[in-house]
């Protein structure tokens, strides 16, 4: 039995079409489709509003910072619009890029009133004390007059009496340089010190290690003594420390030794109260001889700590 047709829908005719046809037909309607943008009020309000205080030379010049944050909130809902179609998410991020906005103007209208207020004050204050200036000047004109004359008379006073001391303070420095350089040459006479390449060069010759030995004797202990009363006057002064041997042992045995020598001297400057942050200490074993290592005489010679002062500035010169 044939149903008859429904009431409710018209029935319409379609012509006749292959599914190729059909196909494209889909195909430029889903095209369609998907290249009409969505517009979203929220998003437009938005844009409008931040177009608006671009183009407030207050907001630009007083919020500058909140209204980069503006533009960052409005490029954040967009970029949630152009990905997605979650009419929520691009109106929150809107509504946060408007707020953003009206911070801006805000902060902006603030900022220039505290600035207006700020002016307003300045000039105020420089059109009170330009009266009161103009006011000083007509009714004391003659007491101003001598006031400066002794003003000047007192500041001349002061300049000579300031030159004059200027020109003691710089002849007693002169003497005590000069001083301290004298003690300084007595010192460096005392210890039988070299000037060198590297600066003054002091040899602490009668310490004349023994082979294999690091202790001081008696006569290279006087010659520290001499060293640590140099480095009390001169507290800029500081110096390195540098052992030899002579070639009696093996390499190894030589540069431990040699360590050892050097850093016994440092050890009894410190122990006499010279701050180990002006010590350096450093063994070189049997390398860089004074005297040849064939004979008894030339190995004692050999067994021998340097000490290389430094400039008054602290600066010594390495090897």
């Amino acid at each position: 039995m044939r149903r008859p047709p429904s009431s409710r829908f018209p029935r319409y005719s379609l012509p006749h079409l292959s599914p190729l046809a059909l196909s494209s037909m889909a195909l430029a309607v889903l095209t369609a489709c998907g290249t009409v943008p969505t517009s979203n009020p929220a998003l437009d309000n938005a844009v409008a509003s931040l177009r608006q205080a671009h183009e407030d030379p207050t907001v630009r010049e007083h919020a500058a910072a909140e209204l980069q944050q503006a533009d960052d909130a409005l490029a954040r809902a967009r970029a949630a619009q152009a990905s997605s179609d979650r009419g929520g998410e691009v109106d929150h991020l809107a509504y946060l890029a408007r707020q953003r906005i009206y911070i801006a103007q805000e902060v902006a209208g603030r900022r220039r009133a505290e600035h207006d207020v700020t002016g307003a004050t300045v000039e105020r204050d420089r059109v009170r004390l330009a009266a009161r200036t103009r006011q000083a000047d007509q009714a004391d004109a003659a007491t101003r007059s001598a006031v400066e004359s002794q003003r000047l008379a007192r500041a001349s006073a002061l300049q000579t009496a300031v030159a004059g001391a200027v020109a003691s303070a710089a002849q007693q420095q002169a003497q005590d340089a000069q001083l301290r350089a004298d003690g300084l040459t007595q010192l460096l006479i005392e210890l039988d010190a070299r000037q060198t390449q590297r600066g003054m060069v002091i040899t602490i010759g009668d310490v004349l290690f023994d082979t294999s030995r690091s202790g001081l004797k008696a006569d290279g202990q006087r010659n520290v003594d001499r060293l640590v009363n140099l480095l009390r006057q001169h507290p800029n002064r500081r110096v390195l420390i540098e052992g030899y041997t002579d070639s009696v042992g093996s390499d190894d045995s030589n540069r431990a030794l040699s360590d050892r020598r050097a850093n016994t001297v440092r050890t009894a400057l410190m122990d006499q109260g010279i701050g180990g942050e002006r010590l350096a200490a450093h063994g070189f074993g049997e390398r860089h001889p004074v005297a040849s290592n064939d004979s008894a005489d030339g190995r004692q010679l050999n067994r021998r700590v340097e000490i290389v002062l430094s400039d008054e500035s602290g600066r010594v010169t390495p090897r």
